[in-house]
């Protein structure tokens, strides 16, 4: 029997961590998780994600070869291998995560940023296969982005283009405190956790009846308010219009400075459609410089929540191997 050889690709999130053991084509023959929260020190989640890799790959008999593993994560670093200072994160500081790694395996280990594979996955096997100027802003516990330019993924500098999500949309001391020690990040209000706390400052200020008020801060998610906004729950549906708004002023400014084909919204808060899009895009629209207006694209992924970022940090892999 011919053996497969496969890459892992592996989506370090705020709460979760998904891997997924890909072949060359884009096929994912499986795919598992494990709680990033519950791990305080990096080299035993590290240990634990590991060995859950292993298992699952033993499950697939001897027919499978892993030739190296993509990771995609917060204020990943593709230059250095690191993880650094993830707002998100309970790892605080320089991790430097791909060589606590291979203390486990000799094999490649490729990092970089969450949304940049994100956007490499959508670039191969979604819905910017042929383009080549688009940006992916990944909605989870944080916002991430991820820039493709004139075909190529934009890393900067020394690794760390593109983090919009920690550009002020409310600059000043009075506003809100953001992980990354600031006030005011763009994430700290379009995000997961952004719209729980825009949804308790709505609630507050307002005495509109909701069914979310029985709810603590800990207890709502960005779920509860979505399917009580379906309901025609008046505080939650000004809660995404809120964050929707936000996300298109920012937006307007992404155009700007790229003169994107499209805009992708990917991740658990993207799967609200209608609730975030329509206000984004009417806010972006609103604000774009008069060049721009009716040009440029805002879409959903074509990939599935979890499948983006692991397909694009599998990729890694692979093109690793690829001749320059």
């Amino acid at each position: 029997m011919a053996v497969k050889e496969v890459a892992v690709g592996i989506d370090i999130g705020g709460t979760n961590t998904v891997f997924g053991l890909v072949e060359r084509d884009g096929k994912i023959l499986a795919d598992d998780s494990i709680k990033t929260t519950h791990y305080d020190e990096i080299e035993v989640f590290i240990a634990a994600l590991y060995e859950k890799i292993m298992v699952t790959s033993h499950k697939l008999g001897n027919g499978v070869k892993i030739i190296g593993y993509g990771v995609g994560a917060p204020m990943g670093n593709i230059n250095k291998g690191t993880i650094e200072h993830a707002a998100d994160l309970q790892f605080k500081g320089v991790i430097p995560f791909a060589d606590i790694f291979n203390r486990h395996t000799d094999l490649p280990v490729i990092v970089t940023n969450d949304a940049n594979a994100a956007a490499v996955g959508e670039m191969i096997y979604g819905g910017a296969r042929g383009m080549k100027n688009f940006v992916v802003i990944t909605l989870g516990t944080g916002l991430g982005s991820g820039f493709v330019i004139d075909g190529k993924l934009v890393y900067g500098h020394d690794g760390f283009a593109g983090e919009i999500g920690h550009t002020a949309i409310r600059p000043g001391p009075s506003n809100r405190d953001c992980g990354c020690g600031r006030k005011g990040c763009l994430e700290t209000y379009v995000s997961a956790t952004g719209l729980k706390r825009s949804l308790l400052k709505i609630m507050a200020d307002s005495l509109q009846p909701s069914e979310l008020r029985k709810y603590s801060f800990e207890e709502l998610d960005s779920k509860m308010i979505h399917d009580a906004a379906l309901k025609g729950d008046y505080i939650a549906k000004r809660a995404f219009t809120h964050t929707g708004r936000m996300l298109g002023f920012k937006l307007a400014d992404v155009v700007a400075h790229t003169n994107p084909e499209a805009i992708f919204l990917f991740g658990g808060l993207a799967l609200a459609k209608d609730l975030i899009f329509e206000p984004a895009k009417e806010y972006m629209e609103e604000n774009l410089l008069s060049i721009y207006k009716g040009k440029v694209k805002l879409l959903a992924s074509e990939l599935s929540t979890q499948n983006a970022a692991v397909l694009g940090a599998s990729s890694l892999v692979w093109s690793s191997r690829e001749p320059n």
